[in-house]
């Protein structure tokens, strides 16, 4: 799909040195895949938060058990 997008010229240029791409293309799909990467792991990590634990469970106790 083509798309144009007025993106700050200078963005593009230290993003394709950084990434060492010899395309915008290149580097701009690499600047995506990396944002959705970095939600999705926030997402994880909120998650965390709202998990319960038993706080009576002994995993030693489990360890030993055969």
């Amino acid at each position: 799909m083509a798309t144009n997008l007025a993106i700050d010229d200078w963005l593009i240029e230290e993003a394709k040195n950084l990434g060492k791409h010899r395309t915008k293309k290149g580097a701009v799909t690499e600047a995506l895949q990396e944002y959705i990467q970095r939600r999705k792991q926030s997402e994880i990590f909120n998650i965390f938060n709202s998990i319960e634990y038993d706080h009576d469970y002994d995993y030693k106790k489990q360890r030993s058990i055969k």
